[in-house]
């Protein structure tokens, strides 16, 4: 089946981002989302209709596909919604001339046949968009903000058309009102679509940072290499490419030869360059800052580390977290309830006041002020600059969801090896019980060369040896250990003290070497504590955040590394299902977070009020956790948590502000304090200020 994405032009509020969804559901397609702060519509086809068809129904109902257009070389495309009030200006502006008194005498303006002349050019623009989009709104049964602008603006041009017909006199003339309704929502979306894309920036500098030229290595045939000039999208796990001083990264790849200094800041935060040679891994997007390296690809650009991110960012802008429920439920019925007091305001006004023009401009001015958008707008503004920032500075955020429950977070979980610690083990010392050093490190080399956890890759990379042991059957068990089948039938271990409990009295060293039943010997190794885990603890005790270790390692080991940097809590010797049932156990006090990065992790990452994982985490761990810290970032850890605090925030704002506005706004309108032009303009401008208001996020302290 295939997958399509779309970029949507137009949509302003979640109500517009639901009536494209609710009309693609009906077309019988699946797996649709729609994400409001990004324009991204994505949908799998079905075999029943065509992309032209579904196109033509979304641009009906008064948005616009913009994939496919192509601009020519040095045309820059100008905002419909700043076209269309440039188009309204001029007529507007003349049409309001004849209000002004004592200044211009422009006499043949107080001619109806004249302001109608006038307003009809703004007045079938305005109703070209705003009132298609309204019938097709309501026919797709969710009506959207534009019925209730399309009504306010016919009503007054109606009203105008009959007093000028039956030359009822200037006191019912309102064409003015009719185009000043129109051209200044066209402001007000053209404001609202500018701050939407400026909540976007971050996620917009990590995207164009993908739209890069790669100079592909080639062989003619006589085997010399010839350089390419390949845009990136071409690029395939596999091909070679050529890389040099100033240039960008185009994907994900690994150095074959040379060496270079790199700054990954685009996608770590991190703004110091690290030094790369042969055999590490440059990320997509990064930037050779000096030196000139030849490397594979490793990923195709949209399968590239960068470009994960970009998506996952998206994914998450997407979705709606529990606090936008209450909103969007307004958002539902808000049209229609709209509706009911611009009609209860005209029959009060008309009944009490007995004058039917300040009856129906004050109806007006109700449809006009009211402002769903607004509620909308305030969750999705709000969680794409924090998921912007968060991504700027390295932290990936899987779910929207998990920005809101970061307000909860009373206690913190970490694992020892390769979180707390830098996981770059070296080996201290070892001893010999049975048998020659060789073997021994033979055996060793040969078991824990098939294991993911860092002490044995580090043993592994020490005692490498061409003569390994060849198995028949080789496994790791979690919480034990590796467990190996030699050909010839002879049993090894290699792992914790569990798998040579009745062999030795030791109890204090990490590796222990077992064959058919019998130790062979123990490996020491160490590990440092990372630079920064004693800033993230003493952060997380200002906050008043309990800090405990849950480890799998011994308890002395463990016991020193919570000394050293001053957690509350130390659980030491845990297996996987130990962990899993802890962290339950710790979720049903208060809500937890958890940070870790090993296979061994991932269940309790899983159950954890919140997951986090380190970016060089197993596949799994990171699969399974909802926030992922690049670059080894302990140290984002409290940015995350800020971040998440400060979003959650900022949304209350937005939602108090928008609630407020229409509560206030609404009776103001309805007793006659604004008038439908000032009306439209203070409709605007409320989406603007939620805007203004989430975009502080982005300079905002928060840790």
């Amino acid at each position: 089946m295939e997958k399509v994405q779309w970029k949507v032009e137009g949509m302003t509020c979640s109500n517009c981002a639901l009536t494209i969804n609710n009309y693609l559901e009906k077309k019988g397609l699946e797996n649709v989302k729609v994400n409001l702060m990004g324009g991204d519509v994505a949908f799998d086809m079905n075999e029943t209709i065509k992309k032209e068809t579904l196109q033509k129904g979304i641009e009906e109902l008064g948005y616009k596909v913009v994939n496919n257009e192509k601009l020519t070389p040095g045309q820059k495309k100008i905002n419909r919604f700043l076209r269309y009030f440039l188009i309204c200006l001029p007529f507007t502006v003349v049409l309001m001339l004849h209000m002004v008194h004592g200044w211009l005498q422009w006499h043949w303006l107080m001619n109806g046949w004249v302001q109608m002349a006038l307003c009809i050019p703004v007045y079938v623009l305005g109703m070209s968009f705003f009132g298609k989009s309204a019938i097709q709104s309501i026919r797709n049964g969710m009506p959207n903000m534009n019925v209730l602008i399309a009504i306010g603006a016919s009503a007054a041009f109606a009203y105008s058309l009959i007093g000028t017909i039956l030359n009822l006199g200037e006191g019912y003339l309102f064409y003015e009102t009719a185009a000043a309704i129109i051209t200044l929502v066209f402001l007000g979306n053209y404001m609202e679509d500018v701050s939407i894309h400026s909540t976007q920036k971050a996620l917009n500098k990590l995207a164009k940072s993908q739209k890069v030229m790669a100079n592909m290595i080639a062989f003619d045939e006589h085997h010399q290499e010839v350089i390419l000039p390949v845009e990136n999208t071409a690029l395939r796990s596999g091909d070679l490419v050529l890389i040099k001083n100033g240039e960008q990264v185009p994907a994900d790849c690994k150095i074959l030869w040379g060496d270079a200094s790199v700054s990954e800041a685009i996608i770590t935060g991190e703004s110091l360059p690290i030094t790369k040679k042969a055999k590490d891994i440059l990320i997509g997007g990064s930037l050779i800052i000096s030196g000139t390296v030849k490397a594979q690809v490793t990923a195709s650009a949209d399968h590239s580390v960068l470009a994960n991110i970009v998506n996952l960012v998206k994914r998450a802008q997407g979705e709606k977290p529990p606090v936008q429920q209450l909103a969007d439920k307004v958002s539902a019925i808000f049209v229609p309830v709209v509706l009911g007091i611009a009609l209860l305001t005209f029959l009060l006004n008309y009944f009490i006041i007995h004058d039917f023009t300040i009856a129906l401009m004050r109806s007006i001015a109700v449809l006009v002020i009211a402002c769903p958008c607004a509620m909308g707008l305030a969750t999705p503004a709000a969680i794409a600059v924090g998921l912007g920032r968060a991504a700027k500075n390295g932290i990936l955020f899987r779910n929207a969801k998990s920005l809101e429950l970061f307000k909860n977070i009373n206690q913190v979980v970490f694992d020892k090896t390769g979180t707390l610690t830098t996981g770059a083990f070296a080996i201290q010392g070892y001893k010999i019980i049975n048998g020659d050093e060789d073997e021994f490190k033979k055996i060793a080399f040969s078991l824990e060369k098939y294991s993911v956890h860092p002490i044995a890759q580090s043993i592994a990379t020490n005692w490498k040896t061409n003569q390994d042991i060849k198995w028949t059957k080789i496994e790791e068990i979690k919480g034990l250990g590796m467990k190996g089948i030699a050909t010839n039938g002879d049993e090894y271990f290699a792992g914790s003290k569990k798998i040579a409990q009745n062999l030795t009295q030791e109890e204090n060293h990490n590796v222990y070497i077992v064959k058919n039943g019998e130790l062979l010997g123990w490996i020491d190794v160490k590990d440092e504590l990372r630079a920064d885990a004693q800033q993230v603890a003493s952060y997380l005790k200002s906050k008043k955040i309990k800090t405990i270790l849950l480890s799998g390692d011994r308890l002395a080991p463990s016991e020193q590394i919570a000394k050293q940097i001053n957690l509350d809590e130390v659980i030491a010797e845990q297996s996987p299902q130990q962990k899993l049932a802890k962290v339950e156990e710790l979720n049903k006090i208060t809500p937890t977070a958890m940070i870790g990065d090993g296979i061994n992790d991932a269940p309790a990452l899983a159950k954890a009020t919140i997951g986090i994982a380190m970016n060089d985490a197993s596949q799994i761990s990171m699969q399974t956790a909802d926030v992922i810290l690049m670059n080894k970032g302990l140290k984002n850890l409290p940015l995350a948590l800020g971040l998440g605090k400060h979003t959650f925030l900022t949304i209350r704002q937005n939602l108090f502000w928008a609630f407020i506005y229409n509560i206030a706004a609404i009776p103001l309108a309805a007793f006659g304090f604004m008038p439908p032009a000032l009306a439209a303009l203070a409709m605007g401008f409320s989406d603007v200020i939620l805007a203004i208001n989430s975009a502080r996020l982005y300079v905002k302290k928060v840790v």
